[in-house]
């Protein structure tokens, strides 16, 4: 048996519990540039990744745009073209950049390591 909040890890060692996060994508052809705006100044959300070659108005461009207009921004993960790249991830002022082509483990550790940014506080 295991505490109640506490759940079994894969090797039967107990630990927390898992956590769900709200993640907002904004690509070329998932979301707008002012849905994204509206989505996070609405709060409720852990994580945005935003990519950095989407067209039109770029995840870099918004990524700078959320970081100075949203009071307290959630953390925010960029995609990025090449991983040369990693200065203009700086400017956007991005918590995380992931360079093309996405490795999903790279991506999800990303995620993982910002949605624990937000966790709350255990009691």
């Amino acid at each position: 048996m295991h505490a109640t909040g506490q759940a079994l890890t894969p090797a039967g060692v107990s630990g927390p519990q898992p956590r769900r996060i709200t993640v907002l994508l904004y690509s070329d052809d998932v979301a707008t540039p002012a849905a994204a705006v509206s989505a996070t100044e609405a709060g409720g959300l852990d994580v945005l990744i935003l990519d950095g070659e989407a067209a039109k108005m770029g995840g870099l461009g918004l990524c700078r745009q959320l970081k100075n207009e949203v009071f307290d921004c959630p953390p925010v993960l960029v995609l990025l073209g090449r991983p040369q790249d990693g200065w203009l991830a700086a400017w956007s002022q991005a918590d995380l950049a992931v360079p093309y082509p996405i490795d999903p483990v790279a991506l999800s550790k990303a995620v993982a390591e910002l949605g624990r940014r937000t966790a709350p506080a255990s009691t």
